[in-house]
Protein backbone atom coordinates (compact mmCIF):
# COMPACT_ATOMS: atom_id res chain seq x y z
CA UNK A 1 0.00 0.00 0.00
CA UNK A 2 1.34 3.61 -0.77
CA UNK A 3 1.90 6.17 1.68
CA UNK A 4 0.30 9.40 1.83
CA UNK A 5 -0.05 11.41 -1.39
CA UNK A 6 -1.56 14.73 -2.71
CA UNK A 7 -4.38 14.99 -5.34
CA UNK A 8 -5.54 17.78 -6.92
CA UNK A 9 -8.52 18.01 -9.39
CA UNK A 10 -8.76 20.61 -11.90
CA UNK A 11 -12.17 22.41 -12.06
CA UNK A 12 -12.45 24.95 -15.11
CA UNK A 13 -14.82 26.06 -17.46
CA UNK A 14 -14.29 24.99 -21.13
CA UNK A 15 -14.54 27.84 -24.17
CA UNK A 16 -15.02 27.08 -27.76
CA UNK A 17 -11.47 26.74 -28.85
CA UNK A 18 -9.62 23.16 -28.20
CA UNK A 19 -6.48 24.45 -27.85
CA UNK A 20 -6.76 27.05 -25.20
CA UNK A 21 -8.95 24.71 -23.26
CA UNK A 22 -5.88 22.62 -23.74
CA UNK A 23 -3.43 25.26 -22.57
CA UNK A 24 -5.26 26.31 -20.00
CA UNK A 25 -5.66 22.41 -18.70
CA UNK A 26 -1.36 22.39 -18.96
CA UNK A 27 -1.45 25.64 -16.64
CA UNK A 28 -3.55 23.60 -14.17
CA UNK A 29 -1.92 20.81 -14.08
CA UNK A 30 1.31 23.04 -13.53
CA UNK A 31 -0.64 25.09 -10.47
CA UNK A 32 -1.94 21.91 -9.03
CA UNK A 33 2.00 20.09 -9.13
CA UNK A 34 3.32 23.49 -7.37
CA UNK A 35 1.04 23.24 -4.69
CA UNK A 36 2.25 19.27 -4.05
CA UNK A 37 0.31 17.10 -6.33
CA UNK A 38 1.67 13.82 -6.87
CA UNK A 39 -1.60 12.82 -8.85
CA UNK A 40 -3.84 15.38 -10.80
CA UNK A 41 -7.65 14.90 -12.63
CA UNK A 42 -9.05 16.80 -14.98
CA UNK A 43 -12.72 17.08 -15.41
CA UNK A 44 -14.67 15.28 -18.47
CA UNK A 45 -13.89 16.01 -22.00
CA UNK A 46 -12.12 19.00 -20.69
CA UNK A 47 -10.68 19.69 -24.18
CA UNK A 48 -14.26 21.46 -25.57
CA UNK A 49 -17.04 22.91 -24.36
CA UNK A 50 -19.76 19.53 -23.56
CA UNK A 51 -20.76 19.04 -27.34
CA UNK A 52 -23.73 16.35 -26.16
CA UNK A 53 -26.14 19.23 -25.55
CA UNK A 54 -26.94 18.54 -29.96
CA UNK A 55 -26.91 15.97 -32.05
CA UNK A 56 -24.46 16.97 -35.36
CA UNK A 57 -22.35 14.27 -37.24
CA UNK A 58 -20.06 17.22 -37.92
CA UNK A 59 -18.61 17.10 -34.07
CA UNK A 60 -17.10 13.95 -34.45
CA UNK A 61 -14.30 15.79 -35.85
CA UNK A 62 -13.27 16.54 -32.28
CA UNK A 63 -11.95 13.50 -31.29
CA UNK A 64 -8.31 12.18 -31.85
CA UNK A 65 -7.16 8.88 -31.76
CA UNK A 66 -5.10 7.76 -28.29
CA UNK A 67 -2.22 7.53 -28.65
CA UNK A 68 -2.47 11.14 -30.75
CA UNK A 69 -1.38 15.19 -30.18
CA UNK A 70 -3.52 15.69 -27.33
CA UNK A 71 -2.02 12.47 -25.30
CA UNK A 72 1.88 13.79 -26.54
CA UNK A 73 1.04 17.20 -24.73
CA UNK A 74 -0.66 15.13 -21.70
CA UNK A 75 2.34 12.65 -21.27
CA UNK A 76 5.12 15.49 -21.15
CA UNK A 77 2.69 17.29 -18.68
CA UNK A 78 3.24 14.24 -16.48
CA UNK A 79 6.75 13.89 -17.00
CA UNK A 80 7.85 17.12 -16.62
CA UNK A 81 6.14 18.11 -13.59
CA UNK A 82 6.06 14.06 -12.30
CA UNK A 83 3.10 13.91 -11.52
CA UNK A 84 0.45 10.74 -12.08
CA UNK A 85 -2.45 12.21 -14.56
CA UNK A 86 -5.83 11.49 -15.44
CA UNK A 87 -7.51 12.95 -18.31
CA UNK A 88 -10.38 12.35 -20.30
CA UNK A 89 -10.80 12.56 -24.20
CA UNK A 90 -12.99 12.15 -27.17
CA UNK A 91 -11.52 9.49 -28.64
CA UNK A 92 -11.78 8.18 -32.51
CA UNK A 93 -11.08 4.53 -32.21
CA UNK A 94 -12.02 3.67 -35.73
CA UNK A 95 -14.09 5.39 -38.54
CA UNK A 96 -18.01 5.06 -36.88
CA UNK A 97 -16.37 3.78 -33.53
CA UNK A 98 -15.92 6.61 -30.81
CA UNK A 99 -15.34 6.54 -26.91
CA UNK A 100 -15.22 8.64 -23.92
CA UNK A 101 -11.87 7.58 -22.69
CA UNK A 102 -9.74 8.35 -19.71
CA UNK A 103 -6.10 8.09 -20.35
CA UNK A 104 -3.91 7.39 -17.07
CA UNK A 105 -0.44 8.60 -17.46
CA UNK A 106 2.08 7.63 -15.16
CA UNK A 107 4.92 10.43 -12.98
CA UNK A 108 7.30 9.30 -15.82
CA UNK A 109 4.71 10.30 -18.77
CA UNK A 110 4.05 6.69 -19.78
CA UNK A 111 0.72 5.43 -20.47
CA UNK A 112 -0.11 3.07 -17.97
CA UNK A 113 -3.58 2.29 -19.91
CA UNK A 114 -7.14 3.26 -20.86
CA UNK A 115 -10.65 3.08 -19.22
CA UNK A 116 -13.78 3.34 -22.18
CA UNK A 117 -16.94 5.00 -20.44
CA UNK A 118 -19.18 2.15 -19.65
CA UNK A 119 -22.67 3.62 -19.13
CA UNK A 120 -23.81 5.95 -21.79
CA UNK A 121 -26.05 8.43 -20.83
CA UNK A 122 -29.18 9.73 -23.07
CA UNK A 123 -31.13 12.26 -21.81
CA UNK A 124 -32.26 15.89 -22.82
CA UNK A 125 -29.06 18.02 -23.47
CA UNK A 126 -26.72 14.81 -22.45
CA UNK A 127 -27.34 12.78 -26.26
CA UNK A 128 -24.24 10.56 -25.95
CA UNK A 129 -25.71 7.52 -27.08
CA UNK A 130 -25.10 9.35 -30.44
CA UNK A 131 -21.29 9.71 -30.13
CA UNK A 132 -19.95 7.52 -27.96
CA UNK A 133 -19.67 3.70 -28.19
CA UNK A 134 -19.92 2.30 -24.57
CA UNK A 135 -16.87 0.88 -23.19
CA UNK A 136 -15.49 -2.74 -24.09
CA UNK A 137 -12.60 -2.95 -21.56
CA UNK A 138 -14.31 -3.54 -18.23
CA UNK A 139 -13.77 -1.71 -15.00
CA UNK A 140 -10.03 -1.61 -14.55
CA UNK A 141 -7.28 -0.08 -11.83
CA UNK A 142 -4.03 1.28 -12.54
CA UNK A 143 -0.23 0.65 -11.20
CA UNK A 144 1.16 4.02 -10.61
CA UNK A 145 3.83 5.67 -8.55
CA UNK A 146 0.50 7.27 -6.40
CA UNK A 147 -0.56 3.36 -5.83
CA UNK A 148 -3.16 1.74 -8.02
CA UNK A 149 -5.66 3.78 -9.10
CA UNK A 150 -9.63 3.46 -10.18
CA UNK A 151 -11.20 5.93 -12.69
CA UNK A 152 -14.59 5.67 -14.00
CA UNK A 153 -16.53 8.81 -16.16
CA UNK A 154 -18.98 11.15 -14.96
CA UNK A 155 -22.55 9.19 -15.61
CA UNK A 156 -20.75 5.74 -14.17
CA UNK A 157 -20.70 7.60 -10.94
CA UNK A 158 -24.21 6.74 -10.25
CA UNK A 159 -23.90 2.80 -10.49
CA UNK A 160 -22.64 1.21 -7.52
CA UNK A 161 -21.53 -1.95 -9.56
CA UNK A 162 -18.33 -0.06 -11.50
CA UNK A 163 -17.23 1.47 -8.21
CA UNK A 164 -17.59 -2.13 -6.16
CA UNK A 165 -15.35 -4.33 -9.57
CA UNK A 166 -13.00 -1.47 -9.56
CA UNK A 167 -12.32 -1.59 -5.92
CA UNK A 168 -12.22 -5.49 -6.84
CA UNK A 169 -9.85 -4.80 -9.42
CA UNK A 170 -7.38 -3.15 -6.07
CA UNK A 171 -7.82 0.37 -6.74
CA UNK A 172 -6.48 2.55 -3.73
CA UNK A 173 -8.87 5.26 -4.78
CA UNK A 174 -11.88 6.23 -7.29
CA UNK A 175 -11.67 9.25 -9.70
CA UNK A 176 -14.33 10.27 -11.57
CA UNK A 177 -14.41 12.78 -13.99
CA UNK A 178 -17.39 14.68 -14.64
CA UNK A 179 -19.62 17.35 -16.51
CA UNK A 180 -22.46 17.77 -14.74
CA UNK A 181 -24.97 20.31 -14.32
CA UNK A 182 -28.49 21.67 -14.27
CA UNK A 183 -30.80 22.58 -16.61
CA UNK A 184 -31.52 26.11 -16.06
CA UNK A 185 -35.24 26.04 -15.97
CA UNK A 186 -34.93 23.59 -13.61
CA UNK A 187 -32.74 24.68 -10.95
CA UNK A 188 -34.75 26.19 -8.72
CA UNK A 189 -37.42 23.76 -8.27
CA UNK A 190 -34.86 21.04 -8.61
CA UNK A 191 -31.67 21.66 -8.22
CA UNK A 192 -30.83 21.02 -4.60
CA UNK A 193 -32.01 17.59 -4.73
CA UNK A 194 -30.20 16.74 -7.91
CA UNK A 195 -27.08 18.15 -6.60
CA UNK A 196 -27.23 16.18 -3.32
CA UNK A 197 -28.11 12.93 -4.99
CA UNK A 198 -25.35 13.33 -7.16
CA UNK A 199 -22.65 14.24 -3.88
CA UNK A 200 -24.42 11.19 -1.61
CA UNK A 201 -24.07 8.74 -4.28
CA UNK A 202 -20.59 8.66 -4.54
CA UNK A 203 -19.68 9.04 -1.25
CA UNK A 204 -21.74 6.15 -0.75
CA UNK A 205 -19.14 4.90 -3.12
CA UNK A 206 -16.42 5.43 -0.52
CA UNK A 207 -18.18 3.97 2.25
CA UNK A 208 -19.23 0.68 0.45
CA UNK A 209 -15.66 -0.05 -0.53
CA UNK A 210 -13.60 1.74 2.16
CA UNK A 211 -11.75 4.13 -0.38
CA UNK A 212 -11.67 7.43 -1.46
CA UNK A 213 -13.57 9.24 -4.18
CA UNK A 214 -12.88 11.82 -5.91
CA UNK A 215 -14.78 13.90 -8.33
CA UNK A 216 -13.58 16.54 -10.82
CA UNK A 217 -16.62 18.33 -12.49
CA UNK A 218 -16.65 21.32 -14.85
CA UNK A 219 -17.96 24.85 -14.20
CA UNK A 220 -19.43 27.56 -15.84
CA UNK A 221 -22.15 28.20 -18.38
CA UNK A 222 -22.38 26.98 -21.68
CA UNK A 223 -25.24 27.74 -24.72
CA UNK A 224 -26.69 25.50 -27.44
CA UNK A 225 -25.45 27.43 -30.32
CA UNK A 226 -28.55 25.60 -32.21
CA UNK A 227 -30.31 27.79 -29.77
CA UNK A 228 -32.68 24.46 -29.37
CA UNK A 229 -32.30 24.95 -25.47
CA UNK A 230 -31.19 27.12 -22.75
CA UNK A 231 -28.05 25.67 -22.07
CA UNK A 232 -26.46 23.73 -19.13
CA UNK A 233 -25.25 25.61 -16.10
CA UNK A 234 -22.22 22.97 -15.21
CA UNK A 235 -21.86 23.54 -10.96
CA UNK A 236 -18.25 22.34 -10.57
CA UNK A 237 -18.24 21.95 -6.53
CA UNK A 238 -15.87 19.12 -6.90
CA UNK A 239 -14.87 17.06 -4.01
CA UNK A 240 -12.85 14.34 -2.34
CA UNK A 241 -14.34 11.84 0.14
CA UNK A 242 -12.83 9.28 2.35
CA UNK A 243 -13.24 5.72 3.02
CA UNK A 244 -16.30 6.75 5.32
CA UNK A 245 -17.46 8.74 2.81
CA UNK A 246 -16.30 11.70 5.23
CA UNK A 247 -15.94 15.26 3.26
CA UNK A 248 -11.84 15.92 2.89
CA UNK A 249 -12.50 19.34 0.51
CA UNK A 250 -14.63 20.25 -1.80
CA UNK A 251 -14.53 23.29 -4.13
CA UNK A 252 -16.56 26.21 -5.09
CA UNK A 253 -18.60 26.71 -8.14
CA UNK A 254 -15.74 28.51 -9.63
CA UNK A 255 -12.91 27.55 -11.62
CA UNK A 256 -10.37 26.58 -9.36
CA UNK A 257 -7.37 24.01 -8.28
CA UNK A 258 -8.70 21.22 -5.32
CA UNK A 259 -5.68 19.80 -3.49
CA UNK A 260 -5.71 17.57 -0.68
CA UNK A 261 -4.20 14.61 1.00
CA UNK A 262 -4.79 11.31 0.50
CA UNK A 263 -3.68 8.33 3.30
CA UNK A 264 -5.13 4.97 2.33
CA UNK A 265 -3.76 3.90 5.55
CA UNK A 266 -6.66 4.92 6.41
CA UNK A 267 -8.65 2.71 4.20
CA UNK A 268 -6.99 -0.13 5.55
CA UNK A 269 -8.13 0.62 9.23
CA UNK A 270 -11.71 1.39 7.90
CA UNK A 271 -11.73 -1.59 6.05
CA UNK A 272 -10.84 -3.49 9.60
CA UNK A 273 -13.65 -1.57 10.98
CA UNK A 274 -15.78 -2.39 8.33
CA UNK A 275 -15.15 -5.42 7.01
CA UNK A 276 -17.97 -5.06 3.96
CA UNK A 277 -15.68 -6.86 1.45
CA UNK A 278 -15.42 -9.59 3.53
CA UNK A 279 -19.05 -10.13 4.10
CA UNK A 280 -20.12 -10.23 0.64
CA UNK A 281 -22.35 -12.85 -0.22
CA UNK A 282 -21.00 -13.98 -3.49
CA UNK A 283 -23.13 -17.34 -3.68
CA UNK A 284 -26.01 -15.38 -4.23
CA UNK A 285 -25.72 -12.18 -6.53
CA UNK A 286 -25.91 -13.65 -9.71
CA UNK A 287 -28.87 -12.13 -10.56
CA UNK A 288 -27.21 -8.94 -10.94
CA UNK A 289 -26.53 -9.77 -14.09
CA UNK A 290 -30.01 -9.60 -15.11
CA UNK A 291 -31.40 -6.31 -16.78
CA UNK A 292 -34.24 -6.81 -14.24
CA UNK A 293 -36.02 -9.75 -12.23
CA UNK A 294 -39.32 -10.44 -13.75
CA UNK A 295 -40.30 -12.76 -11.14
Amino acid sequence: MPDKFTVGLVQMSCGPEPADNLGKALDRIADAAKRGAHVVCLPELFQTQYFCQREDAALFDLAEPIPGPGTEKLAAAARQHKVVLVASLFEKRAPGVYHNTAVIFDSDGVQRGIYRKMHIPDDPLYYEKFYFTPGDLGFKAFDTAAGKLGTLVCWDQWYPEGARLTALRGADVLFYPTAIGWHPSEKKAHGADQHGAWETIQRSHAVANGIPVLAANRCGFEGDPTGQTQGAQFWGSSFVAGPQGELLAQASVRAEVLVTDIDPQRSEQVRRWWPFLRDRRIDAYGDLTLRFRDR
